[in-house]
């Protein structure tokens, strides 16, 4: 059975996972491919990320796995979401999956942002290989 409010995508990347690994924690990268911030891989650090029209978005790290999984919370407070990252060696790539969870689809903002992000999250992997290619 599905769980309400989860996005979850999985790409092969055509990158080893410590190129993939850093474009998920350097903060140079990682704006170049979704949004600015001072996104690092330690347990408790906040930062914010810098989504444009939607404002800048609290995050906070909860796990890190170097070159495995990294997760945050996004938008506690106010979307109370939690994104998860987990990075598989394949080949000479990456299996990356992605959930995203937390969406409370019985609010409307949350039910909007769902499905904003649902639509949006396809295209933020396609620039995230981009900016690895």
């Amino acid at each position: 059975m599905l769980e309400p409010g989860l996005i979850q995508l999985t790409r092969f990347i055509p990158h080893p996972p410590a190129r993939v690994w850093a474009a998920l924690t350097n903060p140079d990268i990682h704006a170049r491919w979704w949004a600015a911030g001072d996104v690092r891989p330690v347990v408790g650090h906040r930062f914010m990320l810098d989504m444009g029209q939607w404002g800048k978005q609290p995050c906070e790290v909860l796990a890190v796995e170097p070159e495995r999984l990294l997760s945050y919370s996004f938008a506690p407070g106010t979307l109370n979401t939690t994104i998860t990252w987990r990075l598989q060696a394949e080949g000479e790539g990456t299996r990356l999956s992605l959930e995203h969870r937390g969406f409370d689809l019985a609010s409307p903002m949350g039910k909007a942002a769902f499905e904003g992000m649902g639509k949006g999250w396809p295209a933020v992997l396609e620039r995230l290989d981009a900016a690895l290619a």
